[in-house]
Parts: structure tokens; C-alpha cells; sequence
């Protein structure tokens, strides 16, 4: 897959994944709340990779009164001149263009090819490297059809809902069943990430592994680093000054 271009980030550049926000964390909602107001307001730009909502079952949900609370936030940092880049996951891939409209977010096609000062990087979800998952891949490929999508979003509101919470249910249920390397990365889907993109740098969440991994792709080295899912806490990567480095924002 040849990665989508996106200009070169002059300032400061955050990345955040996986904070599957809900009415039903409120710890998680109140780092979020943190996030916005305080390192992301300092912020030339902010990336979020995918699973910002725990889930999304269309933009008509934006009348919720949680996603109207979240939208808010979002477009007041948009206002403020933070950027925002968000790559769909795997529980938010049908947000779509009521809700970049309302939040001044700019949805981004992964894999998405960005520059670091000089260092060029690519930017991921994650899931589409985890090729192990043979029924996730295909499950995926399912919902991420157009013609899937119209059919699913011309069914009313609270049936998707209630679809979604049982694919929900079956997908915790099948996690306990398999295998934990299979939920992970392959690492021959990395290389090709990396080739790809033609970088020896990326940044991806959804595995929810925290950590920094260093390859050795056609012998080129390259470094993966893997944001981490928040838990009432605000664990973000942070890229300043030609340093990338983790931190962690607690409330």
C-alpha cells in the first residue's frame, strides 16, 4: 500500500491511540479533558490512531450527549490552532464527515506518510499489521467495504447500537480463545509497512504493547514505536526538538 502524504510538522507533534473513550470511564474521560486542555492546547499538531471511542455506530450519534461533549473539545482545540489528523480504528472506522465538519479533525487514510523534522515516518493504526488474525482480517475487510457501510448506517440508530455491542461481546469472548502472539504484529507485515512507506520509522497503536521495538529491514534499521491504550490516564508520544519521547499526563 503506498502511504497517504501529509505536510511536513513544524512545532511540537503528539500522538495518542486507543483511549476507547465512553460515558462509562470517567477517569478516562477526565485525562482526556486534561490532554486537551494542557499538552495538546501546547501543540502544533496532535495525531490520533485510531479507537478514540470505544465505539462509534455512525454520526448521527454526535447527538449523544457524551459525543456532543467529546466534539466540543476536540473542535475547541482545532479553533485554538492545534491540527488534528485522525486514522480510523478498528471500534471508530465509521466516523465520517458530520463529524470532522463539527470538530475541525482531518480524517487521514492509512497508512499515512508524515515528516519529523527531516525524518520521514509512517503512521498506523496497527491492525492491518496483525495478519495472524485471520478472522480479524477478514472481518475487517468486511466492514471496511463502501457497500457494507451504506447497508449498515441506513439501519436505524439504536439497532446499530445494539449489533455493535454484540459484535463487541463475541470479539472479547474470541480474545480469550486465542493465542496471544496471534493478536500481535507479523513481522514480515512490518517489513512490508516499512518498505512501503520507504521510512525507517512508524508509529501505531492498537495492540496495546506499549513499547519501542527496533528492525532491520533489507539492512536498513528501523525503529516501531507502539502508543499505548489509556486507563484513566493520559499516556501519549511526544516529538519535539528531533527527540521522540513517551510521557505520561496523570490526574
Amino acid at each position: 500500500m503506498t502511504a497517504t502524504a501529509s505536510p511536513q510538522v513544524a512545532g511540537s507533534v503528539l500522538f495518542i491511540a486507543d483511549l476507547h473513550l465512553c460515558a462509562a470511564e470517567g477517569a478516562t474521560t477526565r485525562a482526556f479533558e486534561a490532554f486537551i486542555a494542557g499538552p495538546a492546547r501546547r501543540a502544533a499538531q496532535l495525531y490520533i490512531l485510531g479507537d478514540l471511542f470505544e465505539y462509534w455506530a455512525g454520526d448521527d450519534d454526535l447527538a449523544d450527549p457524551y459525543h456532543q461533549h467529546i466534539a466540543r473539545l476536540l473542535a475547541d482545540l482545532t479553533q485554538h490552532g492545534t491540527a488534528i489528523g485522525f486514522v480510523a480504528g478498528n471500534r471508530d472506522f465509521l466516523i465520517g464527515e458530520a463529524f470532522t465538519a463539527t470538530t475541525g479533525v482531518t480524517r487521514l487514510t492509512e497508512p499515512v506518510a508524515i515528516t519529523l523534522g527531516e525524518r520521514p515516518a509512517v503512521l498506523l493504526h496497527g491492525d492491518t499489521l496483525c495478519t495472524d488474525d485471520h478472522a480479524y482480517q477478514a472481518f475487517r475487510q468486511q466492514v471496511r467495504d463502501p457497500v457494507w457501510q451504506r447497508a449498515f448506517l441506513a439501519r436505524p440508530l439504536a439497532e446499530r447500537r445494539a449489533i455493535i455491542e454484540n459484535i463487541r461481546a463475541h470479539s472479547e469472548a474470541g480474545k480469550r480463545q486465542k493465542a496471544a502472539d496471534i493478536m500481535d504484529v507479523n513481522p514480515d507485515a512490518v517489513a512490508a509497512a516499512f518498505r512501503a512507506a520507504d521510512c525507517d520509522l512508524m508509529i501505531h497503536g492498537h495492540t496495546h504493547r506499549p513499547a519501542t521495538h527496533t528492525h532491520t529491514v533489507d539492512g536498513r534499521p528501523c525503529e516501531r514505536w507502539v502508543l499505548a491504550d489509556w486507563h484513566g490516564e493520559a499516556p501519549y508520544l511526544a516529538w519535539s526538538d528531533g527527540t521522540l519521547r513517551r510521557e505520561l499526563l496523570t490526574v
